[in-house]
């Protein structure tokens, strides 16, 4: 069976996130390759590869939080908001009227739940076009704020006219708006000058595997070695474990009634007992053997499972 999982990738800086999609495929010769949240081909850090099954996991992966490095350089404003771009603005930055203390004032506004606007220059749809594209084309349009979570955000760094920041942050948020915002109310202009993802969900930069590192081992034929299982990208979901007649249903694509006796991995009381199931009314089941089968998402109303996503067969 041809190996399906996570690859917890340590992006360099240079290739975009597609661009290591396609040297994946080519160092394992698996075609079902897919990534759980772009990185900027200046950014570098955790790039979540899913490799077979575990595409279909991915836009669990992708609704994770994200921790980030930025360094932001004061004074110089870009029309992508990063390094990439065509600079648009400059402005002396004084270190009497843009200090430590003003940044760090500066910051408060930014944490917590915030309306951001998106940058031009992103894949999001303008009536079906990518912003970008129109971007290229001189085309600006208004783009509406998105409320966005900022978590954690610290000024680990002060260099001027460059500073480093911390971010933890929710899917969706755009570091490099962030900068440009920020910029902004430093009255000054801002842009990103270098990104490291630090994390994605519970998959930590300390623990990614380098490019190069991936490429060495398959050459020796052991890369599945590297690939983290699918359930790893369902751990906020909690456990719900059959037995062989509900697992073999489950994965029929037919309901089951709430197991009585199945405690979540990790022991307390079965998910439904807990007066919750998870996010969205969701689990992970596990079959008699505790192999991972599927994600099932539970129905109140009735008191039975049904499957939302079904990785594997019980008799695999």
């Amino acid at each position: 069976m041809m190996p399906d999982g996570i690859l917890n990738l340590d992006k360099p800086r240079g290739p975009t996130s597609h661009d290591v999609i396609d040297r994946v495929r080519e160092l394992t010769g698996v075609r079902r390759v897919g990534h759980a949240g772009t990185l900027d081909p200046l950014a570098t850090g955790v790039l979540l590869v899913c490799i077979g099954k575990a595409t279909r996991a991915s836009e669990y992966l992708m609704a994770g939080s994200k921790a980030y490095r930025a360094r932001v350089r004061l004074g110089v404003t870009t029309d992508t908001y990063d390094a990439e771009g065509q600079v648009v603005a400059f402005a002396s930055v004084d270190p009497i009227e843009v200090g430590r203390a003003q940044v760090e004032a500066a910051l408060t506004r930014f944490r917590g739940v915030i309306e951001q606007v998106p940058p031009m220059y992103s894949a999001l749809k303008h009536e079906g076009k990518p912003l970008h594209r129109l971007a290229r084309r001189g085309v600006e349009v208004k783009r509406e704020p998105r409320r966005v979570e900022i978590s954690r955000l610290e000024l680990t760094e002060w260099e001027p006219p460059e500073c480093t920041l911390e971010v933890t942050c929710s899917s969706g948020t755009y570091v490099r708006a962030l900068a440009h915002d920020l910029g902004q109310a430093l009255g000054c202009g801002a842009h990103l000058a270098g990104l490291v993802r630090l994390a994605s969900g519970g998959f930590r930069l300390e623990d990614a595997v380098t490019l190069d590192a991936f490429a060495r081992a398959a050459a020796k034929g052991l890369w599945a070695d590297l690939l983290h299982s699918i359930d790893a990208a369902l751990a906020r979901f909690p456990a719900l474990h059959l037995d062989a007649d509900d697992a073999r249903r489950l994965c029929s694509g037919q309901t089951i009634a709430s197991p009585p006796q199945s405690p979540p991995q990790g022991g307390g009381e079965a998910p439904e007992r807990q007066g919750r199931v998870g996010q969205g009314g969701l689990a992970r089941a596990y079959g008699p053997d505790g192999a991972f089968l599927a994600l099932a998402a539970y129905d109140a109303a009735s008191g039975t499972w049904r499957p939302r996503k079904v990785f594997y067969s019980p008799n695999r």
